[in-house]
C-alpha cells in the first residue's frame, strides 16, 4: 500500500497499518498491566507529537540538535567524500531538517537516493514533499513503519550509508539496543557505513534541563502519548491528571521520563476492553534517553558486528557522531 503525495512521490508502508495498530494494542495492554507501568516512546509521534518534538529541538535548553548540527556543518562533505554512498537510509527521519546537510554533501559526492523511515506518515509525507521540491535530483523512497523490525526489507540500490541522528539510539536500552545495532550491521555490506549521533555524558543539570524545559514543551510532548491512546484506542486518560517527570538515572547513564498520576484514577480503554487503575503518585514510564562515552559505544558497536572508524564531536564536547563499518 502507498500514500499518494505531491510531486510524483510515493510513500510506502514498511509496516502495514493494521499490523502497526495490532502492535500498539499489544504494547499498551502489556505496558499498562505490568508493575511498574510503561508505554513505548514510539507512540509519541503522531502529527502533533512530531511538531512538538520539532519545537523542542529549537528550545534554548535542548542543546542536542544545535551541537549535532555544528558537527554536520563541519564534517558532512569530508564524510560523504570518504564514503561516496549511492543511497542514504535514515532511521526515524522526522522532519529531515538536519539531514539536508548530508543530502547536499551526498549529491556533491555523486549520491542520489534517500530512504527516510519514520512511524509518522504525516511527518514523512510533509518532509519528503518539501525535500523533493528543493532537490529535484533526489530520488526519495519514503517508508512508514518500525525500522527496528523492518530494516532488512529495505531494498538496496548501491553503496549504502545508514544514518541515525539525534541520539535516538539512546531511546533503546540493553538488549533492545543491541538488537537494533545488530539489525543495522546485518543491513550493511562491504563498503557501506553507519553514521550514528549520540549525546555524551555531561553535568547532570544540563541534561535534566534539556528534558524539562521552562516553556513546558517537553511536558506537552510527554503527555501527547496519552492523546494518541485516547484517539487511536478509545481511551479516556485525562491529561490534566498527569505530571511530567524527568530525572537522571546515574547507574544506567540515562535520562528517564514518566507521567505521574496526581490523583487516584480509573480509566478505560474501549478498544482494549480494559480498565486501568492508578494510585496517586504512581508513574507510567514513557522514555529513556541514554547518554554515551566513546569507549562504551565502541564496545557496543563491536558486539553488534561493527567497528568504529571516526569519532566527531562539537567544540564543547557535548555530542558526537560516530562512523562505523561492518566487520
Amino acid at each position: 500500500m502507498s500514500l499518494p503525495t505531491e510531486n510524483r512521490l510515493a510513500i510506502d508502508y514498511l509496516t502495514a497499518p493494521e499490523d502497526y495498530r495490532r502492535q500498539m494494542m499489544e504494547d499498551v495492554r502489556r505496558g499498562l498491566t505490568t508493575d511498574p507501568k510503561s508505554l513505548p516512546s514510539q507512540y509519541f509521534y503522531d502529527a502533533r507529537g512530531s511538531k512538538l518534538f520539532e519545537e523542542i529541538t529549537r528550545l534554548p535548553e535542548y542543546y542536542l540538535t544545535r551541537a549535532e548540527t555544528e558537527i554536520l556543518i563541519r564534517h558532512s562533505d569530508e564524510l560523504m567524500a570518504e564514503i561516496t554512498p549511492e543511497e542514504m537510509v535514515e532511521l526515524g527521519s522526522g522532519s529531515s531538517r538536519k539531514t539536508v546537510l548530508l543530502l547536499e554533501a551526498m549529491h556533491r559526492a555523486g549520491g542520489y537516493r534517500y530512504v527516510p523511515i519514520d512511524v509518522s506518515p504525516e511527518a514523512l509525507k510533509a518532509a519528503a514533499a518539501e525535500l523533493f521540491s528543493v532537490y529535484p535530483w533526489l530520488e526519495i523512497d519514503g517508508l512508514v513503519g518500525d525500522y527496528a523490525a523492518g530494516l532488512d526489507r529495505v531494498r538496496r540500490r548501491g553503496r549504502r550509508l545508514i544514518v541515525f541522528l539525534g541520539s535516538t539510539i539512546g531511546n533503546y536500552e540493553g538488549e533492545q539496543r543491541h538488537a537494533l545495532l545488530a539489525s543495522v550491521a546485518s543491513a550493511l555490506t562491504s563498503g557501506d557505513r553507519f553514521l550514528v549521533g549520540v549525546d555524551l555524558v555531561k553535568d547532570e543539570a544540563t541534561m535534566v534541563a534539556a528534558y524539562n524545559d521552562s516553556a513546558g514543551v517537553s511536558a506537552k510532548f510527554n503527555k501527547n502519548i496519552l492523546n494518541v491512546i485516547n484517539r487511536e484506542l478509545g481511551g479516556d486518560l485525562p491529561l490534566d491528571a498527569f505530571e511530567h517527570v524527568s530525572r537522571w538515572v546515574a547507574d544506567k547513564s540515562c535520562m528517564s521520563q514518566s507521567l505521574l498520576a496526581t490523583r487516584d484514577l480509573a480509566v478505560t480503554i474501549a478498544d482494549l476492553e480494559m480498565t486501568v487503575t492508578l494510585r496517586q503518585g504512581e508513574e507510567i514510564h514513557t522514555e529513556v534517553s541514554c547518554k554515551f562515552t566513546r569507549e562504551g559505544l565502541d564496545r557496543e558497536l563491536a558486539r553488534a558486528g561493527m567497528k568504529m572508524e571516526r569519532w566527531l564531536t562539537d567544540p564543547e564536547g557535548r555530542f558526537a557522531l560516530a562512523l562505523a563499518s561492518p566487520v
